[in-house]
């Protein structure tokens, strides 16, 4: 049974970095929105700390960190922290596609 995950990456402050790999990152990312594992994801808006939220649906913690493991910006060296949280949201439009419950 597939689990819902927020990953919350931060950055570090090497903006050149993070630009140059950027393409890298959205191409390794595509194959996951397409084939529903990542159902969104995005960085923080303008003003924020540098970093993004990534929503995964997926049998297991393991699975979204091995994701991380290969995405270019951390290969890179632009994650400066991964944080990986299991998320049941209890309400909302969209909690029980989210937690499996009607």
């Amino acid at each position: 049974m597939a689990t819902t995950f927020a990953l919350i990456y931060t950055y570090t402050d090497d903006t050149e970095l993070r630009d140059a790999t950027r393409p890298a990152h959205r191409d390794y990312l595509r194959p996951f929105a397409e084939d529903g594992t990542m159902l969104v994801a995005g960085a923080w808006a303008p003003g924020e700390d540098p970093g993004g939220l990534l929503i995964f649906r997926v049998e297991d913690r393991a699975a979204v960190q091995a994701i991380v493991d290969g995405d270019p910006f951390s290969t890179a060296g632009v994650v400066a922290r991964a944080e990986i949280r299991e998320w049941a949201p209890p309400l909302g439009p969209l909690a029980g596609s989210l937690t499996g419950q009607p």
